[in-house]
């Protein structure tokens, strides 16, 4: 069997369960089975896919079938242009929180200088931190999370790219362990609340950790608990960037205006045009 046929039965059992992005999918797993780029991939087509490479295959494909997400099977997930490894024990990195990135980048830009002391609180994989002190080499970064577990994960991808000498993990709730106020913070918290969590597709409810997703009742539990700890933690001139879902932006902002009633806050949308992040700005 060659790598096309076996790309295409792949597929094509991944489309008859109905995996959504059945020939992505398919490719995900090939590449990781082969251990080869996308291009090499498709250069390598009319090469044979060996017995024993075929039924590692197979296997995957059957994991895949029975909702496993991707991610965790090859064990890795792009975020930013960078490549992370992912397990059980963390959330997978999304599309939507790379605006915390893009966001956090765009206002270094416009400040004419590097911050020097970011935060992110719910680090998991450590995707956003990990991805901020790669692209930004002359600021410290803290990556908070409750969970040692996931703190492991975030430590192999943290010397994955070799940023150790300016990144430290602290387990902790949300900003207490942070030792210092900060110029940029950044957090994904978990916001669903009970009727989404009860709705969730089993890729998500079945395999991703419960502790990154489920904010309560409302989904704001998380996002309100870490604005009572905000301020202190902001140094003048500073940003909070903060993943927020459907619905949650005029609560959120109001309690930060009640908090911080000097700064400039504001709701920024994702691609798809939803809210997805509140942006907090200190004055000077």
């Amino acid at each position: 069997m060659t790598l096309a046929e076996a790309l295409q039965y792949a597929c094509n059992i991944l489309t008859t369960h109905q995996i959504e992005d059945a020939r992505l999918e398919a490719e995900l797993l090939m590449r990781h089975v082969i251990n080869k780029s996308r291009e090499e991939l498709y250069l390598d087509l009319n090469n044979e896919l060996d017995i024993q490479e075929q039924a590692i295959l197979w296997k995957l494909v059957d994991r895949r079938l029975g909702h496993e997400p991707t991610a965790y099977i090859t064990g890795h997930r792009e975020f930013y242009g960078l490549d992370f490894y992912v397990d059980h024990r963390v959330l997978i990195p999304r599309p939507e929180s790379e605006l915390l990135v893009g966001k956090s980048l765009e206002w270094t830009t416009r400040r004419e200088s590097e911050p020097s002391i970011i935060c992110e609180v719910g680090t998991g994989s450590g995707a956003i931190a990990i991805t901020l002190a790669y692209y930004l080499s002359h600021s410290l970064v803290y990556a908070i999370d409750i969970s040692p577990e996931t703190l492991d994960v975030a430590a192999k991808n943290c010397r994955r790219y070799g940023v150790e000498d300016r990144f430290k993990l602290l387990r902790g709730n949300l900003l207490e362990p942070l030792p210092e106020a900060a110029d940029l913070i950044v957090a994904n918290l978990p916001y669903l609340g009970r009727n989404e969590m009860d709705a969730l597709a089993p890729e998500i409810a079945s395999y991703e950790p419960r502790l990154a997703l489920d904010g309560g009742e409302t989904g704001l539990d998380a996002l309100l608990a870490l604005s009572d700890q905000i301020p202190g933690k902001l140094r003048p001139g500073s940003l909070l960037l903060l993943e927020i879902g459907a619905g949650q932006s005029e609560i959120i902002l109001s309690q930060l205006n009640s908090l911080m009633p000097n700064a400039e806050i504001k709701v920024l949308s994702d691609l798809s045009g939803n809210e997805r992040v509140v942006s907090l700005n200190l004055p000077v």
